[in-house]
């Protein structure tokens, strides 16, 4: 998601990202892909192993 969060702003539920992840889909948020052409390239995200959160930064990685 090329967005600070795939959420609406002030969301306190959560829904979006509860029914994302609930059916399995990962939720990568806060990509700038501005400066990226068109076309097909291989996205690698590389999360950091933090214990004991619900989300963590990760490295991006955009391969053409």
């Amino acid at each position: 998601m090329d967005y600070l969060s795939i959420e609406q702003f002030g969301s306190k539920t959560f829904e979006v990202h509860k029914l994302l992840l609930g059916a399995g889909i990962l939720i990568i948020e806060g990509l700038d892909l501005r400066e990226i052409a068109a076309g097909p390239y291989l996205l690698s995200c590389l999360p950091l192993k933090l214990e004991g959160v619900d989300g963590a930064p990760a490295r991006a990685v955009l391969m053409r």
